[in-house]
C-alpha cells in the first residue's frame, strides 16, 4: 500500500509531535523523503534535515494528505488543500473533535475522508489508533491503515459514531497511565520512600507491567490473578482499588465518560 504513496506523493499538513512520529515511520518503512510534502511554520531542526518538500507548496495529485495540525487551527489551515477536495487525494485526519461533516462542508462532499484517532505511544512505534471513513472513504481505508500501522496498531471502527470512545479510552488514556505513575510514587512518598526513588520503583512497575500485558497471550485479568496471593499484600490493595462503589473501576468510568463527552462537545 505505502508503494501508492512513494510513487503518488503525500502531504503532510502540520508536523508537530504526532506528524513528526507519524513521519519517521513512514520513511522508516521506505516511503522516499522526496514523496513526501510537509506544511509547518514553525520546522525543527530534525525536519529540515530529513529531506521532504518543506513548505513547497502541494503537488497537483497526491495519494494522500494527512491532516495532523491541532483542531483549533484547522480552519486556518484547510484552504491550503481545498483544490485537492473532490479529487482521488485521501484525506487522513488525526484531529480530535474535528468531525467528517466538517471536512467534507470544507473539502467537498465527493472527497474521501478517513478520520483517525492515534495516541501518543506512536513517538515509540506502540501507538494504537482508531480509523474510520466516509462513503468516499472506504476504499481507502487499506491505505490509511497501512500508514497509521507505522507507527502501532489499528483498529477500524464500526463508523464515526465510536470515535469519541476511542478517544477517551486510547486517545487520552496515556494521560491517566502517567497519572497512575503519580499517584503510585506520591503513595510510596506516604510509606516512607524518597521521592527519587519512590518514582523509579512507579514508573519502571508501570513500565514492565505493560510490558509483559503485551506479551503474554493471558488476559488482563487472568495476569492480575497471576499476581495476587490469597490474603496477600497484593489482595490488600486490590480490596481497596476494586471496590464497585470507591475503586478504579466506576472512578475510570466517569473519566473516559467525561472524556467522551468532551469531545462529542468539541464535534458540535
Amino acid at each position: 500500500m505505502l508503494e501508492t504513496v512513494a510513487r503518488e506523493g503525500l502531504v503532510l499538513l502540520g508536523c508537530g509531535k504526532m506528524g513528526t512520529a507519524l513521519l519517521t515511520g513512514w520513511l522508516a518503512a521506505g516511503v522516499p523523503a522526496a514523496s513526501v510534502w510537509v506544511i509547518e511554520p514553525n520546522p525543527s531542526d530534525w525536519l529540515k534535515a530529513a529531506g521532504v518538500h518543506l513548505n513547497e507548496g502541494v503537488p497537483p495529485a497526491p495519494a494522500v494528505a494527512l491532516l495532523a495540525v491541532k483542531p483549533q487551527m484547522m480552519g486556518a489551515a484547510l484552504p491550503a488543500l481545498q483544490a485537492l477536495g473532490n479529487g482521488k487525494t485521501l484525506f487522513v485526519s488525526i484531529a480530535a473533535g474535528t468531525s467528517i461533516a466538517t471536512f467534507e462542508a470544507a473539502l467537498g462532499a465527493r472527497t474521501p475522508i478517513v478520520r483517525t484517532m492515534p495516541n501518543t505511544p506512536a513517538m515509540v512505534g506502540r501507538g494504537i489508533t482508531g480509523i474510520c471513513a466516509n462513503a468516499p472513504g472506504q476504499s481507502g481505508l487499506p491505505l490509511a491503515r497501512a500508514l497509521m500501522q507505522a507507527v502501532g496498531e489499528v483498529v477500524e471502527l464500526e463508523g464515526e459514531h465510536q470515535i469519541d470512545a476511542v478517544t477517551a479510552v486510547s486517545g487520552s488514556g496515556p494521560a491517566y497511565v502517567f497519572h497512575l505513575i503519580e499517584a503510585m510514587a506520591a503513595a510510596g512518598v506516604a510509606e516512607g520512600l524518597s521521592p527519587e526513588v519512590a518514582m523509579r520503583l512507579a514508573r519502571a512497575t508501570v513500565c514492565g507491567a505493560g510490558e509483559l500485558a503485551w506479551r503474554s497471550p493471558e488476559p488482563a485479568a487472568q495476569l492480575r490473578v497471576n499476581v495476587t496471593s490469597p490474603g496477600g499484600t497484593t489482595a490488600a490493595a486490590l480490596a481497596h482499588l476494586m471496590d464497585a462503589q470507591t475503586g478504579l473501576p466506576p472512578l475510570m468510568q466517569r473519566a473516559v465518560h467525561a472524556a467522551a463527552e468532551r469531545g462529542r462537545e468539541l464535534g458540535k
